[in-house]
């Protein structure tokens, strides 16, 4: 009987397809806007996740996101590396600056300022030149992808006219003049602004003065210790906040949501796919039960009973699903693919085609749910009427 129902379904061409169209069309609403909200706030801690030879992060307890600056005294260096169970503690700058290309362009950057001696927290990949490269004098890294986008030459050069920026070229970081000696491939971030490196001293020396000036302090853990622990224990000692990669990563996730309109957006667009699913596999449903009533009606005359009936009708819908939400997800799958390395954000993590799943099946038995009444409420007498 099974067998018999799907092919009841597939039979009526026009209505199995435009039910399969509109389950994979609200499967693909859920999961691509799923799957883009995942990667916006995935973004958020880009910068935390590429900063990864250390354990823990220690601030200011008042910063509550990346971009939130609160400097610390500069001893707090000195009293996180004699705490108990750190391995290696070292500085670390993050500051907004006002930045002047050679050809007048004038952009805001953020500029890092890493250890001197082991340069820890630098960029993940290296695209042109070293990461050494920053020990010599005036020396910075800047982003490949802002040397052609955001830190673009707009204006000619000499000879030449408006080009993208070039190894060599000298950038004013608040009136200091620097070289950039290399550029690197960092993951995309939820901030826009571009970034350069260059050395905590160099940073101190070209920022502002301030009577706080460090950032955060990166330390690693010593070998077989609870990272959570130490971090507890530098708490306790420096009245800092430590927090692990992880917590921290989640820390500003938390916050970007809470304080931008993300989360309603795309809620919205996620709630909108649903509604489309129940109602346009609602109303083909119904329709296709409508028309198939007598053939209903007959199987009851032959003693079908109810729940027989009713498993077809589950059947059909399960079908149904099972191809529109194949559909959806295998589009989802093949645009995030063609656009993984484009500005838009996109990470399908596994949760979001389980939810999506989750949120087609709601949809089809909503759906059935209507559908069914038709079928509970049929006579066997309606084959014989004209």
């Amino acid at each position: 009987m099974i067998r018999i129902a799907l092919r009841m379904l597939v039979g009526d061409r026009l209505k199995y397809i435009g039910l399969v169209a509109g389950l994979a069309f609200a499967t693909l609403l859920i999961t691509q806007q799923g799957s883009i909200f995942a990667g916006f706030t995935r973004r958020s801690g880009s910068w935390i996740r590429d900063t990864g030879q250390a354990d823990l992060w220690i601030m200011d307890p008042q910063v509550e996101f990346t971009e939130d600056r609160k400097a610390m005294q500069d001893s707090a260096l000195l009293k996180v590396r004699g705490v108990e169970g750190i391995e290696w503690a070292v500085p670390l700058y993050k500051s907004y600056v006002q930045a002047r290309l050679q050809d007048g362009t004038r952009v805001v950057v953020r500029m890092i300022g890493l250890d001197d001696a082991t340069l820890t927290g630098g960029p993940p990949i290296m695209e042109q030149g070293t990461l050494e490269l920053l020990k010599q004098d005036r020396a910075i890294l800047v982003d490949a992808r802002d040397m052609d986008d955001g830190l673009r030459l707009r204006r000619g050069v000499g000879d030449e006219g408006p080009r993208e920026l070039r190894v060599g070229d000298r950038i004013d970081l608040n009136e200091h003049e620097t070289v950039v000696v290399g550029s690197f491939r960092r993951t995309r971030e939820f901030f826009w602004d571009p970034v350069v490196y260059t050395t905590y001293t160099r940073a101190l020396r070209m920022a502002p003065p301030e009577r706080k000036s460090l950032g955060y302090v990166l330390a690693r853990v010593k070998p077989g210790l609870d990272p959570r622990e130490v971090a507890r224990r530098v708490e306790e000692t420096t009245r800092l906040r430590a927090d692990t990669s992880d917590d921290y990563e989640a820390r500003s996730m938390d916050f970007i949501l809470a304080k931008t309109g993300i989360l309603p957006n795309f809620g919205i667009t996620i709630a909108l796919g649903f509604v489309i699913g129940v109602l346009i596999s609602g109303q083909l449903l119904y329709n296709f039960i409508l028309e198939n009533q007598r053939a209903f009606a007959a199987m009851k005359a032959m003693g079908a009973s109810n729940m027989l009936l009713l498993r077809m009708v589950f059947a059909q819908v399960m079908f149904a699903a099972f191809i529109g939400f194949g559909l959806g997800v295998g589009v989802t799958a093949v645009v995030g693919q063609l656009l993984h390395d484009s500005k838009l954000a996109f990470h399908m993590a596994w949760q979001v085609p389980v939810f999506g799943g989750l949120a087609i099946l709601i949809c089809c038995l909503i759906a059935a749910a209507i559908s069914i009444q038709r079928v509970l409420r049929l006579e066997p007498a309606v084959v014989f009427k004209g």
